[in-house]
Protein backbone atom coordinates (compact mmCIF):
# COMPACT_ATOMS: atom_id res chain seq x y z
CA UNK A 1 0.00 0.00 0.00
CA UNK A 2 2.95 2.25 0.88
CA UNK A 3 4.27 1.59 -2.52
CA UNK A 4 1.35 2.48 -4.47
CA UNK A 5 0.85 5.64 -2.63
CA UNK A 6 4.63 6.36 -3.14
CA UNK A 7 4.17 5.87 -6.83
CA UNK A 8 1.25 8.30 -7.10
CA UNK A 9 2.94 10.92 -5.30
CA UNK A 10 6.12 10.78 -7.58
CA UNK A 11 3.88 10.94 -10.57
CA UNK A 12 1.87 13.81 -8.71
CA UNK A 13 5.66 15.14 -8.23
CA UNK A 14 6.31 14.95 -12.20
CA UNK A 15 3.17 16.94 -13.44
CA UNK A 16 3.58 19.54 -11.47
CA UNK A 17 7.18 19.90 -12.31
CA UNK A 18 6.25 19.14 -15.87
CA UNK A 19 3.59 21.95 -16.21
CA UNK A 20 5.77 24.73 -14.54
CA UNK A 21 8.33 23.57 -17.09
CA UNK A 22 6.06 24.25 -20.14
CA UNK A 23 4.86 27.66 -18.40
CA UNK A 24 7.86 28.60 -17.60
CA UNK A 25 9.42 27.70 -21.45
CA UNK A 26 6.78 29.13 -22.70
CA UNK A 27 6.48 32.36 -21.14
CA UNK A 28 10.50 32.95 -21.77
CA UNK A 29 10.07 32.34 -25.14
CA UNK A 30 7.30 35.86 -25.12
CA UNK A 31 8.98 38.60 -26.58
CA UNK A 32 7.60 41.90 -27.60
CA UNK A 33 10.27 42.42 -30.62
CA UNK A 34 8.77 41.30 -33.61
CA UNK A 35 11.95 40.70 -35.20
CA UNK A 36 12.91 38.12 -32.73
CA UNK A 37 12.92 34.54 -33.14
CA UNK A 38 12.08 33.81 -29.38
CA UNK A 39 13.76 31.19 -28.09
CA UNK A 40 15.15 28.47 -30.68
CA UNK A 41 16.54 24.73 -29.76
CA UNK A 42 19.93 24.81 -31.89
CA UNK A 43 18.76 27.32 -34.60
CA UNK A 44 21.32 27.12 -36.85
CA UNK A 45 20.66 23.39 -37.57
CA UNK A 46 17.37 24.87 -39.50
CA UNK A 47 17.66 28.21 -40.03
CA UNK A 48 21.46 29.61 -41.20
CA UNK A 49 22.02 33.04 -41.66
CA UNK A 50 22.20 33.95 -45.59
CA UNK A 51 25.21 36.16 -46.17
CA UNK A 52 25.26 39.11 -48.60
CA UNK A 53 27.98 40.93 -50.14
CA UNK A 54 30.04 43.87 -48.33
CA UNK A 55 27.95 43.08 -45.46
CA UNK A 56 28.97 43.32 -41.59
CA UNK A 57 26.87 40.50 -39.67
CA UNK A 58 29.60 41.46 -36.48
CA UNK A 59 30.41 38.29 -34.88
CA UNK A 60 29.02 35.19 -34.25
CA UNK A 61 27.19 35.58 -30.84
CA UNK A 62 25.79 38.73 -33.28
CA UNK A 63 24.68 37.23 -35.99
CA UNK A 64 21.18 37.46 -35.54
CA UNK A 65 21.10 40.31 -34.16
CA UNK A 66 18.67 43.16 -35.19
CA UNK A 67 20.20 46.66 -35.73
CA UNK A 68 18.77 48.03 -33.52
CA UNK A 69 20.29 45.62 -31.16
CA UNK A 70 23.66 46.10 -32.23
CA UNK A 71 23.25 50.11 -31.95
CA UNK A 72 22.61 49.49 -28.45
CA UNK A 73 25.16 47.41 -27.79
CA UNK A 74 27.94 49.75 -29.65
CA UNK A 75 28.62 47.30 -31.91
CA UNK A 76 29.87 49.53 -35.10
CA UNK A 77 29.91 47.70 -38.43
CA UNK A 78 33.31 47.18 -40.19
CA UNK A 79 32.42 47.03 -44.44
CA UNK A 80 34.54 45.64 -47.04
CA UNK A 81 37.60 48.22 -47.78
CA UNK A 82 39.67 48.65 -50.62
CA UNK A 83 42.87 47.02 -50.73
CA UNK A 84 45.86 49.43 -49.86
CA UNK A 85 47.66 51.01 -52.79
CA UNK A 86 50.17 49.06 -54.09
CA UNK A 87 48.66 45.81 -53.19
CA UNK A 88 49.41 42.31 -55.18
CA UNK A 89 46.53 40.27 -55.40
CA UNK A 90 47.03 36.38 -55.50
CA UNK A 91 46.52 34.77 -58.35
CA UNK A 92 47.50 31.11 -57.74
CA UNK A 93 48.39 30.87 -61.16
CA UNK A 94 52.34 31.82 -61.71
CA UNK A 95 51.71 32.55 -65.10
CA UNK A 96 49.29 35.23 -64.37
CA UNK A 97 51.39 36.99 -61.65
CA UNK A 98 53.11 39.61 -64.32
CA UNK A 99 49.64 40.60 -64.77
CA UNK A 100 48.79 41.97 -61.35
CA UNK A 101 51.83 43.73 -60.50
CA UNK A 102 51.61 47.60 -60.00
CA UNK A 103 52.35 50.03 -63.17
CA UNK A 104 55.50 51.67 -62.17
CA UNK A 105 55.04 54.71 -64.84
CA UNK A 106 52.99 57.92 -63.32
CA UNK A 107 50.79 60.11 -65.64
CA UNK A 108 52.94 62.29 -66.69
CA UNK A 109 54.25 63.37 -70.14
CA UNK A 110 57.87 62.80 -69.14
CA UNK A 111 56.85 58.90 -68.28
CA UNK A 112 54.66 59.24 -71.37
CA UNK A 113 58.10 59.13 -73.40
CA UNK A 114 60.14 56.81 -71.02
CA UNK A 115 57.28 54.14 -71.55
CA UNK A 116 58.09 53.96 -75.44
CA UNK A 117 61.45 52.22 -74.42
CA UNK A 118 60.81 50.99 -70.88
CA UNK A 119 57.10 49.11 -71.48
CA UNK A 120 57.30 45.60 -73.89
CA UNK A 121 54.58 43.34 -74.28
CA UNK A 122 54.83 40.07 -72.12
CA UNK A 123 52.59 38.11 -74.36
CA UNK A 124 53.69 36.78 -78.27
CA UNK A 125 51.47 37.55 -80.49
CA UNK A 126 49.56 33.97 -81.13
CA UNK A 127 46.34 33.64 -82.48
CA UNK A 128 44.89 33.75 -78.97
CA UNK A 129 45.94 36.86 -78.20
CA UNK A 130 45.68 38.36 -81.42
CA UNK A 131 41.88 37.04 -81.66
CA UNK A 132 41.49 38.19 -78.07
CA UNK A 133 42.50 41.35 -79.02
CA UNK A 134 40.62 41.67 -81.95
CA UNK A 135 37.42 41.23 -79.81
CA UNK A 136 38.47 43.63 -77.49
CA UNK A 137 38.47 46.35 -80.34
CA UNK A 138 35.37 45.27 -81.60
CA UNK A 139 33.44 46.31 -78.02
CA UNK A 140 35.42 49.00 -76.55
CA UNK A 141 37.45 50.48 -79.64
CA UNK A 142 35.90 50.59 -82.80
CA UNK A 143 33.62 53.25 -82.27
CA UNK A 144 36.12 56.14 -82.09
CA UNK A 145 38.92 53.88 -84.54
CA UNK A 146 37.18 52.60 -86.68
CA UNK A 147 36.58 48.68 -87.54
CA UNK A 148 40.01 48.75 -89.44
CA UNK A 149 41.51 51.92 -87.53
CA UNK A 150 41.02 54.63 -89.44
CA UNK A 151 39.52 56.73 -86.70
CA UNK A 152 36.45 56.82 -88.70
CA UNK A 153 34.12 55.07 -86.25
CA UNK A 154 30.80 56.07 -85.52
CA UNK A 155 31.87 58.80 -83.19
CA UNK A 156 33.77 60.36 -85.70
CA UNK A 157 31.30 60.48 -88.68
CA UNK A 158 28.75 61.94 -86.48
CA UNK A 159 31.21 64.71 -85.50
CA UNK A 160 31.24 64.40 -81.93
CA UNK A 161 35.11 63.54 -81.95
CA UNK A 162 37.41 64.93 -84.85
CA UNK A 163 40.90 64.36 -85.80
CA UNK A 164 41.09 60.45 -84.62
CA UNK A 165 44.54 59.83 -85.89
CA UNK A 166 44.91 56.64 -88.64
CA UNK A 167 46.61 54.21 -86.93
CA UNK A 168 48.38 53.05 -90.64
CA UNK A 169 49.66 56.18 -91.51
CA UNK A 170 50.13 58.93 -88.25
CA UNK A 171 50.06 56.23 -85.55
CA UNK A 172 51.97 53.19 -87.94
CA UNK A 173 55.15 53.82 -85.79
CA UNK A 174 53.61 54.87 -82.46
CA UNK A 175 55.58 51.48 -79.97
CA UNK A 176 53.62 49.37 -77.50
CA UNK A 177 54.78 50.96 -74.53
CA UNK A 178 52.97 54.25 -75.11
CA UNK A 179 49.80 52.54 -76.50
CA UNK A 180 49.99 50.63 -72.98
CA UNK A 181 50.44 53.88 -70.96
CA UNK A 182 47.56 55.36 -73.19
CA UNK A 183 45.06 52.67 -72.32
CA UNK A 184 46.13 52.83 -68.65
CA UNK A 185 45.93 56.37 -68.16
CA UNK A 186 44.14 57.89 -71.19
CA UNK A 187 45.57 60.39 -73.42
CA UNK A 188 43.91 64.05 -74.97
CA UNK A 189 40.15 63.06 -75.54
CA UNK A 190 41.18 59.41 -74.82
CA UNK A 191 39.71 58.77 -71.58
CA UNK A 192 41.79 55.99 -69.41
CA UNK A 193 40.46 52.44 -69.91
CA UNK A 194 42.38 50.60 -67.09
CA UNK A 195 39.03 50.54 -65.20
CA UNK A 196 37.47 48.73 -68.20
CA UNK A 197 40.15 45.93 -69.06
CA UNK A 198 43.22 44.33 -67.03
CA UNK A 199 46.78 44.15 -68.10
CA UNK A 200 46.09 40.89 -69.44
CA UNK A 201 43.22 42.37 -71.94
CA UNK A 202 45.57 45.73 -72.57
CA UNK A 203 48.02 43.85 -74.19
CA UNK A 204 46.22 41.84 -76.09
CA UNK A 205 44.11 44.54 -77.91
CA UNK A 206 47.34 45.97 -78.53
CA UNK A 207 48.51 43.02 -80.66
CA UNK A 208 45.47 43.64 -82.50
CA UNK A 209 46.03 47.19 -82.92
CA UNK A 210 49.98 46.29 -83.85
CA UNK A 211 48.43 44.74 -87.09
CA UNK A 212 46.04 47.64 -87.80
CA UNK A 213 49.16 49.33 -87.77
CA UNK A 214 50.36 47.60 -90.74
CA UNK A 215 47.04 48.01 -92.71
CA UNK A 216 45.86 44.47 -91.31
CA UNK A 217 42.71 44.11 -90.19
CA UNK A 218 42.45 40.21 -90.64
CA UNK A 219 44.93 38.43 -89.12
CA UNK A 220 46.96 35.36 -90.85
CA UNK A 221 48.62 32.76 -88.62
CA UNK A 222 51.01 30.10 -89.90
CA UNK A 223 50.86 26.45 -88.30
CA UNK A 224 52.20 27.11 -85.30
CA UNK A 225 48.76 29.80 -84.50
CA UNK A 226 52.16 32.62 -84.90
CA UNK A 227 51.16 35.75 -86.61
CA UNK A 228 51.69 35.97 -89.64
CA UNK A 229 51.78 39.79 -91.54
CA UNK A 230 50.62 40.11 -94.66
CA UNK A 231 53.64 41.91 -96.46
CA UNK A 232 51.19 43.09 -99.36
CA UNK A 233 49.25 44.96 -97.10
CA UNK A 234 51.54 47.03 -95.79
CA UNK A 235 52.75 48.62 -98.63
CA UNK A 236 50.28 50.94 -98.81
CA UNK A 237 51.75 52.83 -95.31
CA UNK A 238 55.42 51.95 -96.68
CA UNK A 239 54.39 54.32 -99.72
CA UNK A 240 53.65 57.38 -97.18
CA UNK A 241 57.67 57.77 -96.84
Amino acid sequence: MNSALRIIEMKRVFNIFFGVLVTTTLFVACTTDPNAPGVEYMPDMYRSPAPEAYTDYGSARQVDWTQAQKEAAGVKPTLARKPAPGSIPFTGNPNAAMFVMPYALKNTPEDYETAATMIKSPIQSTKFHVEKGMKIYSHMCVHCHGKEGHGDGAISKNGHILGIPDYATKLKDLPEGKMYHTITYGKGLMGQHASQLNQLERWQVIEYVKCLQQGVSTPEFDANDMLVLNKAAAAPADSIK
